[in-house]
């Protein structure tokens, strides 16, 4: 963009041309033509001054100039509007007013349209807010004007026309902000409380020497907004294309946006996923339980992990005898279905609330003072435990659930000291046991049923149950047809993998441990502790096992099969174009935050690569295989061992050379299966005829010795590909596979990397940088390039 010069107003007399003028306020925002993909297509936007690439506000979302001679101007009759080279207006202010209109752009990033002669506010831009909510802008409604302000995603990171997700204030019941993907929940907040949303366990919802966070409610309006206390704070909130919000503060030092706090936040954050009744514990595993007094409505289903029918009463009311029973440390019920009054107290809310037969929960509104009342009239939706900070939510009971009044809502949680090794070691105790008691002829459950629940209690303090779903294996038999060739899927390091279709009809991948695996036991032990509570759209679900003769892992299927069968096939690989590449590689990242940050214990994969990635029906991505992963408890990030597992090409330089495995291993595997998307080759094998660098270096080479990225790009994508995001998945997974672990990011920062425009600090050189030998034998090509008959490759497992 060319400057000729700095203006901070509009007149009718100045207007402001494309690729001609800015205008700026304060050095903080600034005002003009921008494209932030195809150059084509120029918008009108605010930006941050310092971080271009940071645009707070695009006025012509839905109509791009595209003849390059853009005009925003300000007409006599006080309207603000947008114009294309031939006069046609694409977009405009709606405003009229006599009397010398002028445009300005505060220091706040608002620009406003004011009347010449009274100053008075004609029009502003915090009224129409895009994806960005700034200081003092309001989200939330007029109930005079009928205007209502929410944030709107863009549609990608280079086309700002409104996008599938939307956040805002809920006005149909007490408010709360509500993130929405079309016309579904995917968040809320919870109610605010008087001091944050009830929903947040997060101390950055929390007013504090920096910013004030505020609902505010009158009969004219309500919206919420938060207000600087130290101006020389740059704080943003930001709805992402994929439907993420991010708290974000500027770091001058740096010269970067931080990550405060991304919403959702974990697996609980995920709207009603426990069903009516229902409760969310993340630490939990399983993460969904019924609250006192109810049992889950369909119980296979329930513990096949499918918690949307949620939870019905164990005991049916008696109006005038009913009970009310306390949960504490919530996130309260969706208040869409509540009615409220603030001038009530907690007393007098019990009281209305037995007499109403229809009440079936009651709460206070304020927990600063105790005050206000919240009742429900009917199911309870979207509940979570908030530790410390949640709310007490008084339910509806029968009397004959008294008892409950007495006791306290059990926690399944694992003691500080207990390792992985205690757990499989316990588990190898628990199968044993199994065995021997079907060598004395008993037997665990209905033979008859097609799944059972074989749970093995743990003697420990924390009383961690460790549930499996144990599948028959004559029903396994009938489901793979007897484990038939017609429906073998592949193999790899545990074994065969079979297709199967159970009785009622649902489609099943069968693992079998073969006599000559390289992984045993301990594997499938292992697979079964890391992955059977974990819960994670990213991550593939293990229905249940088998220990009947043979040892066998059931899976959901996965139509698609493994990642590899398509990227490294030359025909399969058009399948994917760039949009579902991307939807893979941010798929991808958030299983891993997922294991990383917010799964009971801190999981490392150790084996991440394409052969482990599924993808489903709708070419999702599921991260598969834990036979070799670990878990930590606690503070602990990073461990030794003397046994080098996993799958060369994929793994860190500090794993393979010195046994040291971390998070940041997984993220140099990560870096490296995106590398290999974006490009469809190889690491391991990959051959170029002017250098003998690995993938990783052809890389480096291309984004910084000859700047010339987009040329590691497949070319099957290239009449999909989006420039912006190809250019910042190769510049995020150069940054994941940098040699040393202190410069890789954490997978955190990864999503917020790849998902919004803060800027990128500049990639280091990465791990096995050196040139390799040359390959004497004339048929060296070929031996890179390994081979996989059945789409499944093998582990390798290597002693140091």
């Amino acid at each position: 963009m060319k400057h000729s010069g700095a203006f901070d107003t509009i007149t009718t007399s100045q207007p402001v041309r494309d690729s001609d003028t800015i205008i700026s306020a304060g050095g903080t925002f600034q005002l003009g033509f921008f494209n932030p993909g195809d150059p084509s297509k120029r918008y009108v936007g605010i930006w941050f001054q310092k971080n271009p690439v940071t645009v707070v506000w695009v006025a012509n979302r839905l109509k791009p100039v595209t003849d390059g001679k853009g005009v925003l101007r300000v007409t006599d009759q006080g309207n603000l509007i947008l114009q294309n080279g031939t006069g046609g207006v694409l977009w405009s202010s709606n405003t009229s007013v006599a009397g010398d209109p002028v445009a300005q752009l505060l220091d706040s990033g608002n620009l406003v349209l004011k009347n010449g002669i009274d100053g008075g506010v004609l029009w502003q831009s915090f009224d129409y807010p895009t994806d960005t909510v700034l200081a003092d802008m309001k989200i939330g409604i007029n109930r005079t004007s009928g205007l209502e302000r929410h944030l709107t995603s863009w549609i990608s990171s280079d086309d700002p026309s409104p996008g599938n997700f939307s956040y805002g204030i809920d006005i149909g019941g007490f408010h709360e902000m509500i993130l929405m993907q079309g016309s579904d929940i995917k968040y809320r907040t919870g109610p605010w409380n008087g001091l944050r949303w009830s929903g947040s366990g997060s101390t950055n919802f929390v007013s504090n020497v920096k910013y004030h966070y505020e609902l505010v409610s009158t009969d004219e309006e309500a919206y919420y907004h938060y207000e600087l206390l130290n101006k020389s704070f740059i704080y943003r909130l930001y709805l992402s294309p994929m439907g993420n919000l991010s708290r974000l503060t500027w770091i001058d030092d740096s010269n970067r946006w931080n990550l405060l706090l991304t919403l959702p936040m974990d697996n609980c954050d995920t709207y009603s996923l426990c069903g009516p009744h229902g409760i969310c514990t993340i630490t939990d595993s399983p993460v969904c339980a019924c609250l006192k007094g109810f049992n889950p409505k369909f119980p296979l289903e329930w513990n096949a992990t499918d918690w949307s029918k949620g939870c019905i009463r164990r005991s049916a009311l008696e109006c005038g005898t009913d009970i009310f029973v306390n949960n504490a440390e919530l996130k309260l019920p969706n208040t869409h279905y509540s009615r409220f009054n603030s001038t009530m107290n907690l007393a007098d809310c019990h009281n209305t609330c037995k007499k109403k037969c229809s009440c079936m929960a009651y709460s206070s509104m304020n927990i600063t003072d105790g005050s206000g009342c919240f009742q429900w009239h009917g199911d309870l939706l979207d509940i979570r435990s908030i530790p410390k900070r949640g709310q007490e939510l008084f339910v509806r009971m029968s009397v004959a659930e008294s008892g409950l009044l007495a006791t306290t809502h059990k926690k399944h949680k694992l003691a500080i000291g207990l390792t992985v090794g205690l757990a499989a070691a316990v588990v190898g105790i628990g199968l044993s046991l199994y065995f021997l008691v079907k060598k004395i002829g008993k037997k665990i459950g209905p033979t008859e049923d097609t799944v059972h629940m074989f749970q093995l209690e743990q003697t420990t303090q924390a009383e961690d149950d460790l549930e499996l779903l144990l599948f028959d294996l004559s029903n396994v038999l009938t489901a793979t047809g007897n484990f038939s060739t017609d429906n073998k899927l592949g193999e790899g390091g545990f074994g065969p993998v079979y297709k199967g279709i159970l009785s009622d009809g649902q489609e099943v991948a069968v693992k079998k441990l073969s006599l000559n695996s390289r992984q045993g036991l301990d594997e499938l032990k292992n697979e079964v502790i890391h992955i059977a509570k974990l819960q994670h759209r990213n991550l593939v679900k293990l229905l249940g096992c088998c220990i009947q003769e043979e040892k066998l892992l059931i899976y959901e299927y996965m139509p698609n099969r493994s990642l590899d069968s398509h990227i490294f096939d030359p025909m399969r690989r058009k399948l994917l174009n760039w949009k579902k590449r991307f939807n893979i590689i941010t798929g991808i990242a958030r299983g891993l935050v997922y294991l990383h940050h917010d799964s009971r214990l801190r999981i490392i994969h150790r084996d991440l690569k394409a052969d482990n990635i599924l993808l489903d029906k709708e070419m999702n991505p599921k991260i598969s295989d834990f036979g070799l992963a670990r878990g930590f408890m606690g503070n602990e990030t990073a461990a030794n061992t003397n046994r080098v597992v996993g799958t060369y090409g994929y793994m860190s330089p500090e794993y393979t050379i010195d046994g040291t495995f971390s998070t940041k291993s997984d993220v140099f595997s990560y870096g490296v299966l995106v590398l290999e998307i974006v490009s469809g080759q190889r690491n391991r094998g990959f051959y170029h005829p002017d250098h003998r660098h690995n993938l990783l270096g052809h890389a480096w080479k291309l984004f910084v010795q000859e700047e010339e990225p987009l040329e590691l790009l497949d070319p099957s994508t290239e009449d999909s590909y989006d420039a912006t995001e190809v250019l910042r998945c190769i510049h995020v997974g150069l940054l994941c596979v940098q040699q040393y672990p202190d410069d890789r990011p954490n997978m955190s920062k990864v999503v917020m990397m790849l998902e919004s425009g803060i800027e990128l600090p500049f990639p280091k050189e990465p791990g096995f940088f050196n040139e390799r030998r040359p390959v004497q034998s004339d048929n060296s090509s070929s031996s890179h390039q390994p081979s996989s008959s059945n789409m499944i490759t093998t582990t390798f497992i290597s002693p140091r």
